[in-house]
C-alpha cells in the first residue's frame, strides 16, 4: 500500500512539473509569434493583437486593434479546441483573416504554445 501511495504522489508531482515545462517550452514556440504579437504586462498591439488572455476570449475584441472583417465577424471564442484548429491553418479556419502565418502542425508544440498562452491573464499578468 505504501508503494502505491508513493507512486501516486510521484505522479502528481511530475504532472505539476510537466505543465510548467510545457509553458517554458511554449515560450520558445511563441518566439516565432513575436514577429506580430505581444504578450505580458507591457504588451501592445502590433501587426497582430495582444494575446493576453486569448484562451477564452471572443475573436475580434481587443481594443485598438484593426481586425479583418473575417476575424471580427467570425463569432469564434478562442477556447483551446478552436485555437488549436486555428493555429494549424489560420486561413482555413477563418477565410479572409489578415494573419499570414502558414500554421503550426506539430501537436506537442501546439500543446506547449497553449500552455504558455494560458499562463497570462487578460491583464498580462502571469497566472500562478
Amino acid at each position: 500500500m505504501r508503494h502505491v501511495v508513493l507512486t501516486l504522489t510521484a505522479l502528481l508531482i511530475s504532472a505539476g512539473t510537466a505543465s510548467a515545462q510545457d509553458a517554458a517550452a511554449g515560450e520558445k514556440v511563441f518566439a516565432q509569434c513575436r514577429a506580430c504579437h505581444q504578450i505580458g504586462p507591457n504588451a501592445k498591439n502590433a501587426v497582430g493583437p495582444i494575446l493576453n488572455g486569448v484562451i477564452g476570449r471572443h475573436s475580434g475584441i481587443v481594443e485598438g486593434y484593426n481586425y479583418s472583417p473575417a476575424n471580427k465577424n467570425s463569432g469564434l471564442t478562442w477556447d483551446e479546441a478552436t485555437f488549436r484548429e486555428y493555429i494549424k491553418d489560420p486561413r482555413a479556419k477563418v477565410p479572409g483573416t489578415k494573419m499570414v502565418y502558414a500554421g503550426l502542425k506539430d501537436e506537442q508544440r501546439i500543446n506547449d504554445l497553449v500552455a504558455y498562452l494560458k499562463s497570462f491573464d487578460a491583464s498580462g499578468n502571469k497566472v500562478p
